[in-house]
């Protein structure tokens, strides 16, 4: 869920305009609070079931409530803390693990207003890719649906893909082509020796994956490989592979200079 809180009339005002602007973001209910209380427990209580938190208020007030839930970068929500104009959008946690900076250059996007990002330079320009394994003559809708429901956890969307790239037996794959045509990405293959360097970095290893077709994961193997060869540096899985019952997923990002 978006929690969008605010505390005066004006920061309801711009809340509810931007919940008329996106009534489903990221397939994520989007909803208005206006002055809850008890106000720290109800924010520390939204914080910790990992809600995302736009808050309209001074950047101060929100510290304050949330120092006492905070844990570190990879586990903490993304949060956002915009002025009651709707000026300028500051990106406060998880800009760069949990996703607060793309969420941000949304926001501020939606509204005409100006980013404040404080993240280092390094991580301001990320490219995505898409990794995916899939049973021979995988229907569509199975791969763009769990391509869809993989770029909503991570709160991106179809257009902040770089490429979607699997294992070079799937060159030939009807479908995976046809996902990469829909939504204009290029579609590339590699070889398992190719895939091979990425082991270190995977989640999980499937012997059974190994013993089929030489990588001990296709999905994320091929979405580091492809990170890794478009950024020319060190590439890292945002989100460990996803399946369901006819194909799997992985995202990884990699950091242009």
């Amino acid at each position: 869920m978006i929690r969008i809180v605010a505390l005066t009339p004006a920061g309801k005002q711009l809340a509810e305009r931007l919940q008329a602007e996106w009534p489903e973001a990221n397939n994520l209910e989007v909803r208005v609070d206006y002055k809850p209380k008890p106000f720290a427990q109800f924010v520390q209580t939204a914080f910790k079931n990992g809600d995302w938190l736009v808050f309209i208020c001074a950047t101060g007030i929100v510290m304050r409530t949330l120092a006492p839930v905070i844990q570190d970068k990879y586990q903490d929500p993304p949060v956002l803390v915009l002025d009651e104009e709707g000026k300028f959008v500051i990106p406060l946690l998880s800009g760069h693990e949990g996703g607060a900076n793309e969420w941000g250059a949304q926001v501020a996007n939606s509204l005409g207003a100006q980013l404040v990002m404080t993240t280092a330079k390094p991580y301001l320009n990320p490219i995505y890719t898409l990794g995916m394994g899939c049973e021979r003559n995988c229907p569509l809708e199975f791969l763009e649906s769990l391509m869809l429901d993989a770029l909503a956890q991570k709160g991106l969307t179809p257009n902040d893909i770089h490429s979607l790239n699997s294992i070079d037996i799937k060159a030939d794959e009807t479908n995976l082509i046809a996902l990469a045509a829909k939504y204009h990405w290029d579609f590339n293959t590699y070889s398992a020796q190719q895939l091979a360097p990425m082991e270190p970095l995977l989640s999980t290893k499937s012997d059974y994956i190994f013993n089929t077709v030489g990588v001990y994961g296709v999905a994320e193997s091929a979405a580091l490989l492809a990170a890794k060869l478009a950024v020319d540096s060190e590439p890292e899985l945002i989100l460990e592979k996803i399946k369901n019952s006819k194909a799997t997923v992985a995202v990884a990002r990699g950091f242009e200079s």
